[in-house]
């Protein structure tokens, strides 16, 4: 009893020492208050609260003491920083960030924020300077409402995409990975915004239901334009609302929406409501940042220079009757001829860049001239071979322009069920766009909606709601990249590890980056053009149709189909009547299979000792799964070229041993097949939805993989 004098003298101290540890900080930011910063201040509070500091804001410095970090916006450092870049300057004074525009300003606290949330101190953070690499940073969202494909796999995105919720996380993800455009996709949106003065018949909706709309639209572009996000609808040309193609019986097509077809409607009526709609959408959407077109389509029958001409009587005399300018984007070349395939020529070519030069009356500038970088699979090569319809000619950019800008679309048509993450493929595309004459490129798919999650099958490994939160390495990458092309490896590292852990990013980056590698050798070696005509993960194609059928790539058709990449690649056939010599510099089948099984083995390694130093989460599991994946579909990929060319070299030789060697890669190639399907439906409801008529899954593909081993079975005499 004697001792609880001491005792209560020492708990009482204790207590004072442990309130006084506990006391929260607070620091003060001084920023000018817009929409831009209040939403990047909003993320740095978060972070901060994460390490026990309160934010306290104001918009001008305190009495007789300085804020803790400045946010100032100089005009005079716009020719150093360009408008989206920032300074930020760390001293005994705090954190100092400066730029010439509110963008800029908003990416310097994001980037802050994004530090602190990763670990540093916010006293600690170290000093940058960052110039945007491209001005325009994009992604691409096809909308459920007027699809480009009438399919269940787009349909069913329609309540996802009404959702403001949604949109509200989509755009936060947009600011935090640094894309500052968004690009609404709809074969004709205008009857969904507007209910035309001089066409009401057009508009299905009732009051109410259109107000409804309207909520949804304004909420979508407001919300973008407080993150510094531009916003775009795009189009496909001589389209109108199903209500007035009955009423007036024209562009029939667009009662069930057929967005390809062999004639054009050159009715006075369609040309005077598309203007009258450009106009009216304009008038009442004033955060609408700007309208894009594409010249094929539904203008099946017509030349090139009608179809300019029909867009000068439309969409850019509407722009003009508008009561404010409008940013534009240009989608080429797509038809030089009378066909809506796509095919390319340097006279068209030459037109166009006319047609886009004389564009001044309310069009603002620079115009976004936006090409498909290896027409609909960019997750190839990173540099140019094919655009939509072929070559593409240098009359764009030579000589160089003043009114214009190339866009590249990144089209990716070939990764939905497995995630992708490959850095340095995105800044070799980046080195190799490092000219005056591009402005930036646009990320995104025709067939794939990043809206609902239909592909994640539920569990608790599912710790997020939107299908694009599963890919969201994917988004930070590019997005990141494009934006500061020597974003170094460390901070995607930094992002797994919040994700999933310290001391993991780095095995987990690079495994990623040797799994993502995968597709990109695909897509390189066996050329796609159109946007079914290649499904890498599935190994596949597809036909465009309600009844297409999907057509799995067998031995034959991959010993003979043309390479992409044609500076690094050579195909089978080629390679065997060569004698197995290449040209230096380009990689051998033979030689790309043993890559593949060297960046195959050392991502599994990885994987493995991230195994063996932590128990993964289930979500992390996901991850892991998806490496472990492509891994495989690697060695598929590998054994099915070392069969290809021993079965090449038997049927041109006659050589039966070569014939055996074929098999025995074939029936090693289906074990990692079968592994495939299992790693592959691990996570995901497998099959999945898609634009073919038999929906996807590897294991439904099983049978044509062991029908190979037949093929190359067949006694050589009988070809």
């Amino acid at each position: 009893m004697k001792h609880l004098p001491l005792l209560f003298k020492t708990l009482t101290l204790a207590l004072l020492l442990c309130g006084a540890s506990l006391q929260a900080v607070e620091i003060t930011a001084t920023a000018p208050d817009s929409p831009l910063l209040r939403f990047a201040l909003g993320k740095l509070e978060a972070a901060l609260q994460r390490q026990g500091v309160t934010l306290k804001r104001t918009t001008a410095q305190p009495p007789g003491q300085g804020a803790a970090i400045v946010v100032s916006i100089d005009p005079t450092v716009l020719t150093d920083l360009g408008p989206a870049g920032f300074r930020r300057v760390s001293s005994r004074q705090g954190l100092k960030i400066t730029a010439g525009e509110e963008r800029g300003a908003m990416y310097g606290v994001l980037d802050a924020a994004e530090q602190i949330r990763l670990g540093t101190p916010w006293d600690k953070i170290e000093d940058r300077t960052v110039k945007a690499q491209f001005e325009f940073r994009a992604i691409k969202f096809n909308l459920p409402w007027a699809a480009y494909r009438t399919s269940p796999v787009i349909e069913q995105h329609d309540a996802t995409c009404r959702d403001l919720k949604f949109w509200e996380t989509f755009l936060d993800m947009m600011a935090e990975n640094r894309f500052n455009v968004l690009t609404l996709w709809s074969l004709h949106p205008f009857h969904y915004m507007v209910r035309p003065k001089n066409f009401p018949e057009a508009c299905p909706f009732t009051e109410a239901e259109l107000a409804e709309w309207r909520t949804l639209w304004r909420g979508i572009f407001a919300m973008a334009k407080a993150r510094g996000i531009e916003t775009y609808l795009i189009n496909w040309n001589i389209f109108v609302s199903p209500e007035f193609a009955r009423a007036h019986h024209v562009a029939r097509w667009s009662e069930n929406w057929r967005h390809i077809g062999p004639e054009a409607e050159n009715s006075e009526i369609v040309v005077r409501y598309t203007r009258e709609a450009v106009t009216q959408v304009l008038d009442e959407y004033p955060d609408l940042t700007g309208l894009g077109i594409t010249l094929g389509e539904q203008m099946g029958g017509m030349v090139p220079d009608q179809r300019r001409a029909w867009l000068d009587r439309t969409f850019f005399a509407g722009i003009a009757d508008a009561k404010r300018p409008a940013k534009f984007i240009y989608r080429a070349p797509l038809s030089a001829n009378t066909g809506s395939g796509g095919t390319t020529s340097e006279e068209n070519d030459r037109r166009t860049r006319a047609q886009i030069e004389g564009l001044t009356r309310n069009v603002t500038g620079p115009v976004y001239v936006e090409f498909k970088h290896n027409w609909s699979h960019a997750h190839s090569s990173p540099e140019l071979f094919i655009v939509h319809g072929g070559k593409l000619s240098d009359a764009y950019w030579n000589p160089p322009p003043t009114r214009h800008k190339v866009v590249w679309t990144m089209r990716n048509e070939d990764m939905f069920v497995l995630r992708w993450g490959q850095p340095d493929f995105v800044r070799a595309f980046v080195q190799n766009q490092r000219k005056d004459y591009v402005g930036g490129a646009i990320i995104g798919s025709e067939c794939y909606v990043p809206a609902l999650d239909y592909i994640t099958a539920p569990g608790p490994h599912q710790n997020w709601r939107f299908a694009f939160e599963r890919q969201w390495l994917f988004y930070a990458v590019w997005g990141r990249l494009l934006y500061d092309g020597a974003t170094p490896d460390r901070i995607f590292a930094g992002l797994l590890e919040e994700r999933f852990g310290r001391g993991l990013g780095d095995d987990l980056l690079q495994a990623w980056k040797l799994a993502s590698q995968v597709p990109l050798h695909f897509a390189s070696f066996h050329r796609g053009t159109w946007d079914g005509s290649l499904y890498t993960e599935g190994f596949s194609s597809w036909v465009d149709k309600d009844d297409g059928a999907r057509t799995f790539f067998d031995i034959d058709a991959f010993i003979k189909h043309p390479v992409l990449d044609t500076k690094r690649y050579i195909n089978i056939a080629d390679f065997v009547k060569a004698g197995g010599v290449t040209a230096t510099g380009v990689l051998s089948p033979l030689a790309l299979a043993a890559q593949l099984d060297r960046d195959g083995a050392e991502a599994s390694q990885r994987v493995a000792a991230i195994r063996s130093r932590t128990k993964p989460s289930p979500t992390l599991e996901c991850e892991l799964t998806d490496i472990e994946a492509w891994v495989a579909y690697g060695s598929y990929f590998a054994e099915k070229l070392r069969a290809g060319v021993a079965l090449a070299t038997a049927r041109g030789k006659n050589d039966t041993k070569q014939q055996a060697v074929a098999i025995a890669a074939l029936e090693r190639a289906l074990v990692h097949w079968e592994r495939l399907a299992t790693l592959g439906g691990k996570f995901n409801r497998l099959p999945v939805l898609s634009n073919a008529r038999q929906p996807f899954s590897w294991a439904a593909l099983t049978p044509a993989v062991k029908q190979d081993i037949e093929l190359a079975g067949k006694p050589l005499g009988t070809r």
